[in-house]
């Protein structure tokens, strides 16, 4: 299976040293099986540093049965606490790979909402859903990504 991560530069050999916590899915390397989302993000890492490059990965779909994997088919309540306790910093999983579908920008202001009560569970579900098809590929142990995860090439945008 082919998936694509948009950035800066081209990540030959993905680190999770490098990767931020309090991201939707935890710390972790992210990527999609989305082309077009993954030049969307180069895109946007071009206009704020100058550069924007997508590489290209190949999974070894074999892993499915060897790798401790958590998935929402759907934006869904498990999805959204989901995402509420890896955006506070507060997940404790030991998954090796979370997929699911992409939290909008409104992330941030949606949360502090939610978390302050101030909307409910389903209004937070139906601001922080995408109207595109999307779907991120979580990688958060590095032992899967260095057995996995080959790259491919990269591409400038």
């Amino acid at each position: 299976m082919m998936l694509f991560h948009g950035s800066y530069a081209a990540i030959e050999k993905p680190d999770l040293s490098f990767s931020r916590d309090k991201v939707d899915f935890g710390k972790g390397f992210y990527t999609t099986p989305f082309k077009e989302q993954a030049k969307w993000w180069a895109e946007r890492f071009k206009k704020d540093t100058g550069h924007g490059v997508f590489s290209i990965y190949n999974f070894d779909e074999s892993a499915f049965s060897q790798i401790k994997i958590l998935e929402f088919e759907t934006y869904s309540e498990a999805w959204l606490d989901f995402i509420a306790v890896c955006r506070r910093g507060a997940d404790k999983t030991d998954f090796d790979l979370v997929i699911g579908g992409v939290a909008n920008d409104k992330v941030f202001n949606t949360l502090t909402l939610y978390f302050r009560t101030m909307i409910s569970k389903d209004e937070a579900l139906k601001r922080l859903m995408y109207d595109k098809p999307n779907s991120q590929y979580c990688f958060r142990t590095q032992s899967v990504i260095d057995r996995y995860l080959k790259f491919v090439k990269s591409e400038e945008i």
